[in-house]
């Protein structure tokens, strides 16, 4: 799972930082959080590629937004044929979609709207499913957590092969499927080679907010998380006013989430030669990572059981 910031600057673009955009490629599922004005270009600048079937739109502001019309034009232009699934929040179905047609004219390729709520599904796919987040900002506003299922147990092939005799071949996978075999006159259960379950991976990102009991619990235990960051604590005051979080707050949600990485966005413009104060004040009150991403920087998920080994 491979995160790219495509915009980290909060309101009102820098010339080093874009307006909200992010994109998720999971196993070659890409999936865009966000388009703020210019996200298109930050696609082409660092290389994503723009075979994106899901965009999440945590709100309506025009930082989070701006960048669809050019983007589906895009997409009309080099003739797509494939859907697009816009995700959002319930009664933003109107805009979104004056939005799509804002050049004046219809795409050539259909543009599905869904609207959500706390806690639904957005998206289930096999291996994962993408969940809606209650948040608090001074509009309808969702975050989004990516949840993989559990994966199977590690396959004990030492102990399958030296001690019980199996050699390798067909009956290693249906163990590892959770099936018995027969060998040697006796019935080997999968439970006797295979370890218990490992959890999959967890990323969510809150879009704007200020801190919540909601991002808490859904963030819990999260491998990344992406949360708003817009000022540091001497703004506290414009951050309970504006709708959005400190870096110490957002620090505070990692912290008793028991997040294990914690990245900081939507920049204010005032950090926008220096974004250290965010990052130094989120360092010291939460243990895990922390740091504020540059535009085009990658990350990469690990998944839970890696850090250990």
């Amino acid at each position: 799972m491979r995160v790219t910031f495509l915009g980290t600057s909060g309101a009102v673009p820098t010339t080093q930082r874009n307006t909200s955009a992010l994109l998720v490629n999971r196993d070659g599922d890409r999936l865009l959080f966000d388009c703020g004005e210019g996200t298109q270009r930050q696609m082409m600048r660092f290389e994503t590629g723009f075979s994106v079937d899901h965009l999440f739109v945590s709100h309506l502001h025009g930082d989070h937004v701006l960048g669809i019309p050019g983007l589906v034009q895009t997409f009309d232009f080099n003739d797509r044929e494939t859907p697009l699934a816009i995700h959002a929040p319930h009664g933003t179905r109107g805009h979104l979609e004056d939005l799509v047609t804002a050049v004046g004219t219809s795409v050539s390729f259909p543009v599905r709207i869904t609207q959500n709520g706390p806690g639904d599904v957005v998206l289930d796919r096999e291996a994962y499913e993408v969940r809606a987040v209650e948040v608090d900002h001074r509009t309808r506003a969702l975050g989004y957590a990516l949840v993989e299922d559990e994966r199977k147990g590690r396959f004990d092939r030492e102990k399958a092969e030296a001690e019980l005799g199996i050699p390798p071949g067909p009956k290693y996978s249906r163990l590892h499927r959770g099936e018995p075999v027969e060998h040697d006159g006796r019935t080997i259960q999968p439970e006797e080679v295979v370890g218990p379950p490992r959890p999959g991976r967890k990323f969510v990102y809150t879009g704007d907010t200020r801190p919540t009991e909601a991002v808490v619990e859904a963030a819990e235990g999260a491998d990344l998380l992406v949360h708003d960051a817009t000022f540091a604590s001497d703004w506290t005051d414009r951050a309970r006013a504006t709708g959005h979080s400190t870096a110490r707050e957002a620090a505070d949600v990692a912290r008793r989430a028991g997040a294990k990485r914690l990245a900081l966005v939507h920049i204010s413009t005032r950090y926008a030669g220096d974004a250290s104060p965010i990052e130094n004040e989120a360092s010291e009150a939460f243990d895990g990572e922390a740091f504020v991403p540059d535009d085009g920087d990658e990350f990469e998920v690990p998944f839970p059981d890696v850090d250990g080994e």
